[in-house]
């Protein structure tokens, strides 16, 4: 764990070492992700049913016989406490009324009595979710991701998840089950994202792939964007808590452990104007650490990749937050409403002492699918407008035309594209 003072001379160069982790590995494993796509596109389900043998142990003589079916979504049913069902449906409702309001309609102007211009609001028609898997199972990606697809009216949802060894998750399961998943395949990894972006004889080509993976799944939806939509190219997790010096010290060693049980190249950071309360965090952290079941993955995160800035204003901390854009940020400060209006860059705010950013992960409302990498500069979460086309709707009557050709020749001749006047010009003829 980094502990630096913002106007240290060395302050970029070390922190530097958390924002470019993961950078070097992507590039190491780019070749290997694209042997993979081209093998999944020359053989289709025998290269998925071999890639699936060797990275998951999972054997299978059949592309068909990976697919989950009926009979085991009932049993995941019969495997789950009432109570967790209950939470993920609670869930699946907050997240889906959350996204209700996101939905955009087709709509048409006629401010112009001789011309109507509109904009037509389709749901994509087959989009696949990956889902991560190996060393956690995430029921909450399920719902993050197939709740607002089925929300914007898409009509057919693919989910795609590793099971190494062949087994699955039941909460997993109950949890595609609730938001509207169509069909589930034991199939992860980038031989997954290639199955969804090409087709195969078993596994349909999606429009668009979502959710989160590890490097191997991100590098694949990166080659195969294009081919196919995506939603974002997710790196390794990462929180920034801003702090005034209020707050529980424990609360915040808390928030910041919450991403460095994710994995080992996750970071969490904590920038404070209070060196001692900072101190104080950084002592809880280490005492928290010791009573976690994922402790050695938390700790090698926190070791390498977390850190604790010390500042002088909330200016600089403000300053700071926005450079590098976070993927979650929380505003532990006695008054977060008043800093509010000067954050720019943040994949998702969550405001003050009561509100942990884990609300957010599972059922506060908003998606957690977020920007990582300082990507939140310029991409957003993942929303209905993620699983919707937007087509323009021109339209001119003749009297539309005749009032406004003639602009539409002389910029046509601007560009020295004589066709594009001709066809409007034998109009007015």
């Amino acid at each position: 764990m980094l502990f630096l003072d913002i106007h240290d001379n060395d302050f970029t160069a070390r922190f530097d070492t958390i924002l470019s982790r993961g950078e070097e590995s992507g590039r190491e494993v780019e070749q290997v992700v694209l042997d993979i796509i081209a093998d999944v596109r020359k053989r289709g389900d025998a290269a998925v049913l071999e890639l699936t043998r060797r990275f998951d142990r999972l054997e299978a003589t059949d592309l068909t016989a990976l697919e989950v079916t009926e009979a085991e979504l009932a049993d995941a049913f019969n495997q789950v406490e009432e109570a967790d069902v209950a939470a993920l449906k609670l869930a699946v409702e907050r997240v889906a009324r959350f996204h209700e309001k996101q939905k955009q309609q087709t709509w048409l102007s006629t401010e112009e009595p001789d011309v109507m211009l509109g904009q037509k609001v389709t749901p994509l028609a087959r989009v696949g979710i990956y889902v991560p898997g190996g060393k956690a199972s995430y029921p909450s990606s399920v719902i993050m991701n197939a709740v607002p697809a089925r929300v914007a009216g898409v009509g057919e949802i693919i989910m795609v998840a590793p099971t190494p060894g062949g087994e699955i998750n039941s909460h997993v399961l109950v949890a595609a089950s609730l938001s509207g998943v169509d069909r589930i395949f034991r199939i992860g990894g980038a031989q997954a994202v290639a199955a969804l972006a090409y087709g195969t004889a078993t596994i349909p080509k999606v429009d668009k792939i979502t959710g989160p993976g590890n490097i191997y799944v991100a590098t694949a939806k990166k080659l195969v964007f294009g081919q196919v939509g995506i939603d974002m190219i997710a790196g390794p997790s990462e929180i920034l808590v801003i702090s005034d010096g209020s707050g529980n010290p424990a609360h915040i060693a808390a928030d910041l452990l919450s991403q460095a049980e994710h994995d080992e190249l996750a970071s969490s950071i904590l920038i404070t104007t209070n060196r001692g309360f900072g101190e104080l965090v950084a002592s809880e952290v280490e005492r928290q650490l010791a009573q976690l079941s994922r402790e050695s993955i938390a700790r090698a995160s926190w070791d390498k990749y977390g850190a604790i800035i010390v500042a002088e204003t909330l200016d600089e901390v403000i300053a700071f937050s926005n450079r590098i854009a976070p993927e979650h940020l929380e505003l532990a400060v006695a008054d977060p409403f008043a800093i509010l209006p000067q954050i720019t860059n943040a994949g998702a705010i969550f405001m003050g002492h009561w509100t942990p950013e884990a609300a957010g992960d599972y059922l506060a409302g908003p998606n957690h699918t977020l920007p990582t990498g300082g990507t939140a500069r310029f991409f957003s979460p993942l929303s209905v407008d993620d699983f919707v086309k937007k087509s323009s709707i021109v339209y001119f009557s003749k009297e539309g035309l005749q009032r406004l050709g003639a602009d539409i020749v002389r910029i046509a001749g601007l560009e020295g594209l004589e066709a594009h006047g001709k066809s409007v010009s034998i109009r007015l003829r």
